[in-house]
């Protein structure tokens, strides 16, 4: 520390020589009723831990109401690829026991429940999930019993998820859940915990996160497709990314050079800037700056689920209670008010009670894993191979991230079509389109905006619409199932052509090349915000009595007509 000045040290001897005590440094602030108002000091992170676990909160309780939503119509008893029916495969590999290898393939507490009935434990896990963190979002206080039973929750449903689960937010959901765990005390519910500061190793665990985030998303760019190095590539992600929004229409008709400074704004958040978070705590701020800026641009032009929402949460580490004190109020018996206190009373050198001491060893320890479990992560990093959106641990706890390591350069869909004509090849019969929740497909339908909420089904059936129906089998089972007019699967449509009529006799898949209309040309006139071409069939026309044998093979349930 730099030496007090002159003036200093000579009030300082005056108020001695006046046997005055001497007063406190400004950071710590006047005691209550004194005028003075509380000023953090730089350094402590009391007031970004409550900014953090707030955060974390509001990710959680989006995914538990996402899971709540959809999970029976997706992974329940009647689901696209029932949960039950995993388990019991896993458990049959295991030669039937639900052991320790099985708990490690697949950890789930679902296990250990009633699976007489599925959907019910789904939903008990999501609103006992929702329950959880919409209180420590209101009240900011959270405990390590907290965050772990939100952790165990979600982790319990991502392992059953399969497909539907298989992103990378999922995973990084998990891992800064998990961090989220050592920032509070052990049973204290209070926004500020006397004698458990966060620990500075949890808050760089933090910054470790997003350092490998930005980093693994710039490097799988770089080593990836071409037009990430040609800055092209922004020429195409608007139009083709899983789910554009109104905005990512028009962003998609800028002119080539602002494309290119995009992608070249992209490379250096990515590969330059986090490495600012190692240069001082100026810089760190700035690092938390840009990415927190470079997320909210990449929310407001494209429907990503709640990963950028995600994203911004370890960048909130890399403020100190100085910089965001401006989140709190300084009014009499606020939060900056009951800290300075608290401060006040800690400089006293009051003696520490042991669990302080335990704490300092379960924050090492804490530490010691996050490097062991590091290991792969960096080598992967290094590699030339490198691999994202992968977990080197069952629990997910050190993650490899990345995102659009290769662009798509044509938008192509698959859309479902019914008809309730008694022959599918007739010339004459009138094929009537099933429309998804936000998914493109009705020309004339604005693009929507739901983020951080997400759709499942229409974000796996971007995947679907480049692959073949081989590929994805479940796309067969949601066809049985509109057959059927199961009323679980038509919730995740967003119109159903046969409604309040018979159910149709046929249904088959189209595939067709989308593209945006021009805005202000002929189409967008018309009203259209999408034209499209057909490509040719994705999958030709079934009916429910042909689908029989196929559900048995895989033990689905035959679907009943409504």
């Amino acid at each position: 520390m730099a030496a007090p000045s002159a003036a200093l040290r000579q009030r300082r001897a005056a108020a001695a020589a006046d046997g005055a005590p001497e007063a406190p440094e400004r950071a710590a602030a006047g005691p209550a009723g004194s005028g003075a108002r509380p000023l953090p000091p730089p350094g402590t992170f009391w007031l970004t831990r409550i900014v953090l676990l707030r955060s974390i909160a509001l990710l959680y309780f989006v995914a538990f109401l996402v899971a709540y939503h959809q999970n029976k119509q997706l992974i329940g008893e009647k689901g696209l690829l029932p949960c039950k029916l995993y388990l019991q495969n896993v458990k049959k590999y295991f030669k039937g026991k639900i052991n320790l290898d099985a708990l490690s393939y697949t950890p789930t507490i679902i296990w250990f429940l009633d699976w007489s009935d599925m959907d019910s434990n789904l939903d008990y896990l999501s609103l006992f999930g929702l329950a959880t963190s919409a209180f420590v979002l209101v009240t900011g206080c959270a405990n390590m019993v907290l965050m772990a039973v939100l952790w165990v929750l979600y982790l319990s449903l991502v392992n059953v998820g399969q497909i539907w689960y298989s992103f990378g937010w999922e995973s990084q959901l998990l891992e800064t859940g998990f961090l989220g765990i050592f920032l509070c005390p052990l049973w204290t519910l209070s926004r500020l915990p006397r004698h458990t500061p966060p620990s500075s190793i949890v808050i760089w665990g933090f910054r470790w996160l997003i350092f490998r985030i930005m980093l693994g998303a710039g490097l799988i760019k770089i080593r990836g497709d071409r037009c990430w190095r040609e800055l092209t590539c922004m020429d195409y992600h608007y139009e083709t990314q899983p789910v554009p929004n109104p905005i990512a229409y028009f962003m998609h008709r800028s002119p080539w050079w602002f494309h290119q400074f995009e992608t070249l704004v992209n490379h250096f958040v990515e590969l330059v800037v986090p490495f600012f978070l190692f240069l001082g705590r100026r810089m760190c701020i700035v690092h938390g700056l840009l990415q927190i800026l470079f997320q909210v641009l990449l929310i407001l032009s494209g429907n990503l689920s709640f990963l950028n929402w995600l994203t911004i949460v370890p960048s909130i580490a890399c403020f100190d209670d100085v910089s965001l004190g401006f989140l709190f109020s300084s009014g009499r018996g606020g939060v900056k008010e009951q800290m300075a206190q608290m401060q006040l009373k800690e400089a006293t050198g009051e003696q520490l009670p042991l669990g302080c001491y335990v704490r300092k060893v379960v924050n090492i320890s804490f530490g010691l894993l996050i490097a062991y479990l590091s290991i792969p992560v960096v080598l992967n990093l290094l590699n030339s191979r490198q691999v994202m959106n992968t977990s080197f641990n069952p629990l997910r706890i050190v993650n490899t991230y990345g995102a659009f390591g290769s662009i798509t350069k044509e938008r192509t869909e698959v859309i479902l079509q019914g008809t309730s004509s008694l022959d599918p090849n007739d010339p004459a019969a009138v094929w009537e389109e099933f429309d998804f929740k936000c998914k493109p497909g009705d020309l004339k339908r604005r693009p929507c905006f739901i983020t951080p909420y997400h759709y499942r089904l229409d974000w796996l059936m971007w995947f679907a619409a480049f692959q073949t129906y081989e590929q994805n089998e479940w796309i067969i089972h949601l066809a049985g199932k509109l057959l059927a007019q199961e009323e679980e699967t038509l919730s995740l449509m967003a119109t159903n052509p046969f409604a309040g009529r018979a159910p149709p006799r046929w249904i088959r898949g189209e595939h067709f090349k989308y593209k945006f209309s021009r805005p202000g040309g002929k189409h967008a006139s018309e009203g259209r915000w999408w034209i499209r071409k057909r490509i040719g069939p994705y999958f030709p026309p079934i009916n429910l009595q042909g689908l029989k044998k196929f559900y048995e093979d895989r033990n689905w349930p035959y679907p009943v007509r409504h």
